[in-house]
Protein backbone atom coordinates (compact mmCIF):
# COMPACT_ATOMS: atom_id res chain seq x y z
CA UNK A 1 0.00 0.00 0.00
CA UNK A 2 1.32 3.43 -0.94
CA UNK A 3 1.82 6.26 1.55
CA UNK A 4 -1.11 8.16 0.02
CA UNK A 5 -3.40 5.21 0.56
CA UNK A 6 -2.30 4.92 4.17
CA UNK A 7 -3.00 8.61 4.78
CA UNK A 8 -6.42 8.37 3.20
CA UNK A 9 -7.26 5.29 5.25
CA UNK A 10 -6.13 6.95 8.46
CA UNK A 11 -8.06 10.19 7.93
CA UNK A 12 -11.50 8.87 8.85
CA UNK A 13 -10.17 7.25 12.02
CA UNK A 14 -8.68 10.56 13.19
CA UNK A 15 -12.00 12.26 12.59
CA UNK A 16 -13.77 9.56 14.54
CA UNK A 17 -11.37 10.06 17.49
CA UNK A 18 -11.93 13.82 17.46
CA UNK A 19 -15.68 13.46 17.35
CA UNK A 20 -15.68 10.85 20.14
CA UNK A 21 -13.44 13.05 22.31
CA UNK A 22 -15.81 15.97 21.75
CA UNK A 23 -18.77 13.80 22.65
CA UNK A 24 -17.21 12.44 25.87
CA UNK A 25 -15.92 15.84 27.13
CA UNK A 26 -19.27 16.80 28.75
CA UNK A 27 -19.43 13.37 30.36
CA UNK A 28 -15.98 13.82 31.87
CA UNK A 29 -16.84 17.30 33.14
CA UNK A 30 -20.05 15.99 34.68
CA UNK A 31 -18.12 13.18 36.38
CA UNK A 32 -15.55 15.66 37.69
CA UNK A 33 -18.33 17.85 39.07
CA UNK A 34 -19.92 14.83 40.74
CA UNK A 35 -16.60 13.90 42.37
CA UNK A 36 -16.13 17.51 43.54
CA UNK A 37 -19.65 17.54 45.02
CA UNK A 38 -19.02 14.28 46.86
CA UNK A 39 -15.74 15.64 48.23
CA UNK A 40 -17.46 18.83 49.37
CA UNK A 41 -20.25 16.83 51.01
CA UNK A 42 -17.73 14.60 52.76
CA UNK A 43 -15.89 17.68 54.01
CA UNK A 44 -19.06 19.18 55.43
CA UNK A 45 -19.98 15.87 57.07
CA UNK A 46 -16.61 15.85 58.80
CA UNK A 47 -17.08 19.48 59.85
CA UNK A 48 -20.62 19.10 61.21
CA UNK A 49 -19.72 17.58 64.63
CA UNK A 50 -17.16 20.29 65.41
CA UNK A 51 -19.48 22.98 64.06
CA UNK A 52 -22.34 21.66 66.19
CA UNK A 53 -20.19 21.79 69.34
CA UNK A 54 -19.01 25.30 68.46
CA UNK A 55 -22.54 26.57 67.90
CA UNK A 56 -23.86 24.80 71.01
CA UNK A 57 -21.11 25.83 73.42
CA UNK A 58 -19.89 29.17 71.98
CA UNK A 59 -22.33 30.87 69.62
CA UNK A 60 -25.57 30.01 71.41
CA UNK A 61 -24.33 30.96 74.92
CA UNK A 62 -23.01 34.21 73.44
CA UNK A 63 -26.40 34.99 71.90
CA UNK A 64 -28.12 34.17 75.18
CA UNK A 65 -25.64 36.32 77.10
CA UNK A 66 -26.41 39.29 74.86
CA UNK A 67 -30.13 38.66 75.37
CA UNK A 68 -29.87 38.37 79.17
CA UNK A 69 -27.79 41.56 79.37
CA UNK A 70 -30.89 43.62 78.54
CA UNK A 71 -32.97 42.14 81.37
CA UNK A 72 -33.13 42.29 85.14
CA UNK A 73 -33.29 38.58 85.97
CA UNK A 74 -32.27 36.50 88.96
CA UNK A 75 -32.08 33.27 86.93
CA UNK A 76 -35.34 31.85 88.29
CA UNK A 77 -38.20 34.35 88.31
CA UNK A 78 -39.69 36.50 85.60
CA UNK A 79 -37.20 38.61 83.64
CA UNK A 80 -37.85 42.36 83.39
CA UNK A 81 -36.65 44.38 80.37
CA UNK A 82 -34.27 47.17 81.43
CA UNK A 83 -32.58 48.04 78.13
CA UNK A 84 -29.00 49.28 78.51
CA UNK A 85 -29.30 49.89 82.24
CA UNK A 86 -26.98 46.99 83.03
CA UNK A 87 -24.32 48.38 80.69
CA UNK A 88 -24.71 51.80 82.31
CA UNK A 89 -24.09 50.15 85.68
CA UNK A 90 -20.93 48.47 84.40
CA UNK A 91 -19.44 51.79 83.31
CA UNK A 92 -20.49 53.74 86.42
CA UNK A 93 -20.02 51.29 89.30
CA UNK A 94 -16.64 52.03 90.97
CA UNK A 95 -16.14 48.41 91.98
CA UNK A 96 -16.64 47.10 88.45
CA UNK A 97 -14.41 49.81 86.97
CA UNK A 98 -11.79 48.95 89.57
CA UNK A 99 -11.94 45.30 88.50
CA UNK A 100 -11.31 46.33 84.88
CA UNK A 101 -8.42 48.55 85.96
CA UNK A 102 -6.87 45.66 87.93
CA UNK A 103 -7.12 43.42 84.86
CA UNK A 104 -5.19 45.96 82.79
CA UNK A 105 -2.55 46.19 85.52
CA UNK A 106 -2.14 42.42 85.32
CA UNK A 107 -1.22 42.75 81.63
CA UNK A 108 2.18 44.06 82.78
CA UNK A 109 2.76 40.86 84.76
CA UNK A 110 1.06 38.37 82.45
CA UNK A 111 2.45 39.80 79.19
CA UNK A 112 5.46 42.10 79.42
CA UNK A 113 7.41 40.18 82.06
CA UNK A 114 6.90 36.65 80.61
CA UNK A 115 7.55 37.71 77.01
CA UNK A 116 10.59 39.84 77.90
CA UNK A 117 12.03 37.22 80.22
CA UNK A 118 11.22 34.51 77.69
CA UNK A 119 13.24 36.35 75.04
CA UNK A 120 16.26 36.51 77.34
CA UNK A 121 15.96 32.88 78.47
CA UNK A 122 15.39 31.59 74.93
CA UNK A 123 18.48 33.41 73.71
CA UNK A 124 20.59 32.05 76.57
CA UNK A 125 19.32 28.47 76.20
CA UNK A 126 19.95 28.58 72.47
CA UNK A 127 23.59 29.36 73.17
CA UNK A 128 24.06 26.34 75.45
CA UNK A 129 26.28 23.77 73.76
CA UNK A 130 25.17 20.81 75.88
CA UNK A 131 21.83 19.73 74.41
CA UNK A 132 20.88 17.63 77.44
CA UNK A 133 21.26 20.64 79.74
CA UNK A 134 19.28 22.83 77.35
CA UNK A 135 16.46 20.25 77.21
CA UNK A 136 16.42 20.03 81.02
CA UNK A 137 16.19 23.81 81.29
CA UNK A 138 13.25 23.89 78.87
CA UNK A 139 11.45 21.16 80.83
CA UNK A 140 11.94 22.91 84.17
CA UNK A 141 10.75 26.23 82.77
CA UNK A 142 7.68 24.65 81.14
CA UNK A 143 6.57 22.71 84.24
CA UNK A 144 4.46 25.58 85.68
CA UNK A 145 2.44 25.61 82.46
CA UNK A 146 1.13 22.08 83.04
CA UNK A 147 0.19 22.74 86.68
CA UNK A 148 -3.51 23.65 87.11
CA UNK A 149 -3.85 27.36 87.79
CA UNK A 150 -5.99 26.65 90.84
CA UNK A 151 -3.22 24.51 92.32
CA UNK A 152 -0.65 27.19 91.48
CA UNK A 153 -2.73 29.81 93.29
CA UNK A 154 -3.06 27.65 96.40
CA UNK A 155 0.65 26.79 96.48
CA UNK A 156 1.72 30.41 96.08
CA UNK A 157 -0.74 31.60 98.73
CA UNK A 158 1.11 29.32 101.17
CA UNK A 159 4.49 30.64 100.06
CA UNK A 160 3.32 34.26 100.32
CA UNK A 161 2.09 33.76 103.90
CA UNK A 162 3.82 35.50 106.82
CA UNK A 163 5.73 32.31 107.65
CA UNK A 164 5.92 31.11 104.06
CA UNK A 165 8.90 30.35 101.86
CA UNK A 166 9.09 33.85 100.32
CA UNK A 167 9.51 35.59 103.68
CA UNK A 168 11.91 32.92 104.92
CA UNK A 169 14.16 33.40 101.89
CA UNK A 170 14.05 37.17 102.31
CA UNK A 171 15.08 36.73 105.94
CA UNK A 172 18.00 34.49 104.98
CA UNK A 173 19.40 37.06 102.54
CA UNK A 174 19.12 39.93 105.02
CA UNK A 175 15.88 41.47 103.72
CA UNK A 176 13.74 40.51 106.68
CA UNK A 177 12.65 44.13 107.14
CA UNK A 178 10.43 43.94 104.03
CA UNK A 179 8.70 40.67 104.93
CA UNK A 180 4.92 40.83 105.18
CA UNK A 181 1.83 38.78 104.35
CA UNK A 182 2.05 39.70 100.69
CA UNK A 183 -1.45 38.70 99.67
CA UNK A 184 -3.04 40.44 102.67
CA UNK A 185 -1.36 43.80 102.04
CA UNK A 186 -3.35 46.30 99.96
CA UNK A 187 -0.21 47.60 98.27
CA UNK A 188 1.38 44.27 97.37
CA UNK A 189 -1.55 41.89 96.81
CA UNK A 190 -2.09 42.66 93.11
CA UNK A 191 1.63 42.63 92.15
CA UNK A 192 2.06 39.40 94.12
CA UNK A 193 -0.78 37.77 92.20
CA UNK A 194 0.66 39.14 88.97
CA UNK A 195 3.99 37.48 89.68
CA UNK A 196 2.21 34.14 89.96
CA UNK A 197 0.96 34.68 86.42
CA UNK A 198 4.47 35.65 85.31
CA UNK A 199 5.83 32.43 86.80
CA UNK A 200 3.19 30.33 85.04
CA UNK A 201 3.54 31.93 81.60
CA UNK A 202 7.31 32.40 81.36
CA UNK A 203 7.89 28.75 80.43
CA UNK A 204 5.35 28.87 77.60
CA UNK A 205 6.91 32.04 76.21
CA UNK A 206 10.42 30.61 76.43
CA UNK A 207 9.58 27.34 74.66
CA UNK A 208 7.64 29.02 71.85
CA UNK A 209 10.39 31.60 71.31
CA UNK A 210 12.99 28.84 71.26
CA UNK A 211 11.00 27.19 68.48
CA UNK A 212 11.00 30.46 66.59
CA UNK A 213 14.74 30.88 67.05
CA UNK A 214 15.26 27.49 65.44
CA UNK A 215 13.63 28.78 62.23
CA UNK A 216 16.00 31.74 61.83
CA UNK A 217 18.75 31.12 59.27
CA UNK A 218 22.08 30.67 61.06
CA UNK A 219 23.91 32.30 58.14
CA UNK A 220 22.32 35.62 59.09
CA UNK A 221 24.08 35.53 62.45
CA UNK A 222 27.35 34.56 60.81
CA UNK A 223 27.08 37.44 58.33
CA UNK A 224 26.40 40.07 60.97
CA UNK A 225 29.21 38.77 63.17
CA UNK A 226 31.61 39.14 60.25
CA UNK A 227 30.57 42.79 60.14
CA UNK A 228 31.71 43.12 63.75
CA UNK A 229 28.26 43.36 65.32
CA UNK A 230 27.89 42.59 69.01
CA UNK A 231 25.17 40.70 70.87
CA UNK A 232 23.00 43.79 71.26
CA UNK A 233 22.90 44.62 67.55
CA UNK A 234 22.52 40.94 66.66
CA UNK A 235 19.50 40.69 68.93
CA UNK A 236 17.68 43.76 67.56
CA UNK A 237 18.67 43.24 63.91
CA UNK A 238 18.02 39.50 63.47
CA UNK A 239 16.53 37.83 66.54
CA UNK A 240 13.72 40.25 67.33
CA UNK A 241 12.46 40.70 63.74
CA UNK A 242 12.71 36.95 63.18
CA UNK A 243 10.47 36.29 66.20
CA UNK A 244 7.79 38.81 65.24
CA UNK A 245 5.06 36.21 64.61
CA UNK A 246 5.84 34.27 67.79
CA UNK A 247 5.82 37.44 69.86
CA UNK A 248 2.45 38.47 68.37
CA UNK A 249 0.97 35.08 69.29
CA UNK A 250 2.36 35.24 72.83
CA UNK A 251 1.17 38.80 73.40
CA UNK A 252 -2.31 37.81 72.22
CA UNK A 253 -2.47 34.73 74.45
CA UNK A 254 -1.08 36.44 77.55
CA UNK A 255 -3.25 39.56 77.20
CA UNK A 256 -6.34 37.36 77.01
CA UNK A 257 -5.09 35.45 80.07
CA UNK A 258 -4.66 38.71 81.98
CA UNK A 259 -8.05 40.19 81.09
CA UNK A 260 -9.93 36.93 81.70
CA UNK A 261 -7.96 35.78 84.77
CA UNK A 262 -10.01 33.93 87.38
CA UNK A 263 -8.40 30.73 88.71
CA UNK A 264 -5.32 32.25 90.32
CA UNK A 265 -7.26 35.14 91.87
CA UNK A 266 -10.05 32.94 93.18
CA UNK A 267 -7.78 30.41 94.89
CA UNK A 268 -5.17 32.85 96.22
CA UNK A 269 -7.02 35.99 97.32
CA UNK A 270 -10.69 35.70 96.25
CA UNK A 271 -10.44 39.34 95.24
CA UNK A 272 -9.09 40.56 98.57
CA UNK A 273 -7.93 42.22 100.63
CA UNK A 274 -11.05 44.28 100.17
CA UNK A 275 -11.25 44.65 96.39
CA UNK A 276 -7.53 45.09 95.80
CA UNK A 277 -7.27 42.06 93.49
CA UNK A 278 -10.82 41.97 92.15
CA UNK A 279 -10.88 41.23 88.39
CA UNK A 280 -13.74 41.03 85.87
CA UNK A 281 -13.86 37.22 85.83
CA UNK A 282 -14.31 37.04 89.60
CA UNK A 283 -16.79 39.94 89.57
CA UNK A 284 -18.93 38.19 86.95
CA UNK A 285 -18.88 35.01 89.04
CA UNK A 286 -19.97 36.84 92.18
CA UNK A 287 -22.65 38.92 90.47
CA UNK A 288 -24.13 35.94 88.66
CA UNK A 289 -23.91 33.20 91.31
CA UNK A 290 -23.76 35.06 94.63
CA UNK A 291 -25.91 38.12 93.97
CA UNK A 292 -28.13 36.25 91.43
CA UNK A 293 -28.08 39.17 89.01
CA UNK A 294 -27.81 37.32 85.71
CA UNK A 295 -28.50 40.42 83.62
CA UNK A 296 -25.67 42.50 85.09
CA UNK A 297 -23.29 39.55 84.99
CA UNK A 298 -24.11 38.99 81.32
CA UNK A 299 -23.60 42.67 80.51
CA UNK A 300 -20.23 42.67 82.28
CA UNK A 301 -19.25 39.53 80.36
CA UNK A 302 -20.12 41.17 77.03
CA UNK A 303 -18.14 44.28 78.00
CA UNK A 304 -15.16 42.09 78.92
CA UNK A 305 -15.36 40.30 75.57
CA UNK A 306 -15.40 43.63 73.71
CA UNK A 307 -12.42 44.86 75.75
CA UNK A 308 -10.47 41.74 74.84
CA UNK A 309 -11.25 42.27 71.15
CA UNK A 310 -10.31 45.96 71.34
CA UNK A 311 -6.91 45.05 72.78
CA UNK A 312 -6.18 41.91 70.75
CA UNK A 313 -7.35 42.85 67.24
CA UNK A 314 -4.88 45.76 66.82
CA UNK A 315 -2.06 43.42 67.87
CA UNK A 316 -3.05 40.94 65.17
CA UNK A 317 -3.44 43.74 62.62
CA UNK A 318 0.01 45.15 63.39
CA UNK A 319 1.63 41.72 63.14
CA UNK A 320 0.08 41.15 59.69
CA UNK A 321 1.00 44.64 58.51
CA UNK A 322 4.64 44.14 59.54
CA UNK A 323 4.81 40.92 57.50
CA UNK A 324 3.43 42.49 54.32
Amino acid sequence: MTDRAVAVAAAPRQGDDASSATATAPVRRAAARAVARRATLAGWLLLVPALAFYVGFVVWPLVQGVQYSFYDWNGIGVARWVGVENYFTVFTDPDLLGAIRNAFVLIAFFTFIPVGLGLVLATLIRGIRYKAFAATAQTVLFLPQIIPLAAAGIAWSWMYAQTGAVNQILGWVGLGWITRPWLADYGTALPAVGLIGSWVLTGLCTVLLLTGLGKIDVSLYEAIRLDGAGWWREFFTITLPGLRQEIAVLVTVTVIAALSSFDIIYTSTQGGPGRATLVPGLSIFRIGFTQSDVGLASAFGIVLMVLVLIVVLPIQRLSRASDS
